[in-house]
């Protein structure tokens, strides 16, 4: 039932819903208001009679919270919730839900697709055989880059919740040997080859090196020369959490000098991405637009758990709160 007295804002709906959902169940719960995406300066002007928040990516600072007293819920439609200060959100009592878990078969699906363009780069074949140059080749089959066999080859995955899992299923039905990097104790039940080692070693033995950690001051910048120069030449990097977990001067300068082999980036340290970022002109990288959650599926249940949230806050039960780490 509608809460008539409650005022419901949501800052950026457009990446959540370009107009493939619908925010009807969110306006069965209060009075709606939806805004495709708000600039930092029109926060406060847009939520200032606002008791209820929903954002993606629209930062609220301390400074915003102070500045909108009415404010009792904000509710992130993401997992990440870095984009809110929690602790001044704690001090203002203001509730903070997070949408934990949505899209991890979404995210690992597209960890794969950035493996084998990597491996077999069907998409400049694709390109190339377009423009003529197989009609023109002398032999019956050809390849501009070579290609690489997944199988028994060794996935190194360095975050294993939800997502690495998800990676480690998808790998191991290639014939892929899993190497777990040790952060917080993964546990590997119920798969058949898997082994736990430091990042050092993951970095060293594996094939192909997967990234599924949060952002957080210790995971930041948690790859650098330092860490890049113990991969093999002949490996990958894929990172597909968050782009401040590698330090992108450092990989362009890998991938350019030939001492790492490729790497394909769903994220970047700034986005939309500087026009400068060495990541766009790095040899063999292939960058994707933040994409790997944003199946139509995934955006789907990530609205539906959004939804319960709300209405769980509203019935005084309130769920997926996050506060300080």
């Amino acid at each position: 039932m509608k809460e008539q007295s409650l005022k419901l804002v949501v800052l950026d709906g457009y990446a959540l819903n370009p107009g493939d959902l619908s925010w009807d169940s969110f306006g069965q719960l209060a009075h709606l208001t939806v805004h495709e995406r708000t600039d930092t300066p029109l926060i406060v002007e847009r939520a200032a009679a606002a008791d209820l928040i929903l954002t993606n990516k629209t930062p609220l600072s301390s400074e915003t919270l102070a500045s909108l007293p009415r404010l009792k819920y904000i509710g992130v439609l993401a997992t990440g919730y870095n984009v809110v200060d929690v602790k001044a959100a704690a001090a203002r009592r203001v509730t903070v839900t997070n949408v934990p878990s949505y899209g991890s078969s979404s995210v690992a699906q597209l960890t794969f697709a950035l493996i084998l363009e990597l491996c077999n780069n069907v998409g400049i074949h694709d390109s190339v055989v377009k423009t003529g140059e197989w009609s023109r080749n002398p032999d019956w089959c050809f390849w501009l880059r070579p290609q690489v066999e997944l199988y028994g080859k060794v996935m190194g995955i360095v975050g294993f919740g939800r997502i690495g899992r998800a990676v480690a299923k998808i790998a191991e039905a290639f014939g892929m040997r899993l190497l777990v990097a040790n952060h917080r104790n993964p546990d590997l039940s119920g798969f058949s080859n898997g082994l736990v080692a430091p990042l050092e070693d993951v970095l060293r033995q594996a094939d192909v090196v997967s990234l599924h950690c949060p952002l957080t001051p210790q995971t930041q910048n948690i790859i650098s020369r330092e860490h890049l120069a113990l991969m093999k030449p002949t490996a990958f990097l894929i990172n597909t959490s968050r782009g401040a977990l590698i330090m992108e001067d450092d990989l362009a300068e890998s991938l350019n000098s030939g001492r790492l082999a490729g790497a394909a980036v769903d994220v970047l340290s700034s986005e939309p991405p500087r026009p400068d970022n060495p990541l766009l002109r790095a040899k063999n990288c292939i960058v994707t637009p933040h994409m790997a959650w944003a199946t139509r599926e995934a955006r789907a249940r990530l609205m539906e758990t959004a939804v319960n949230n709300l209405a769980s806050f509203l019935a005084g039960q309130p769920i997926n709160v996050v506060g300080l780490e």
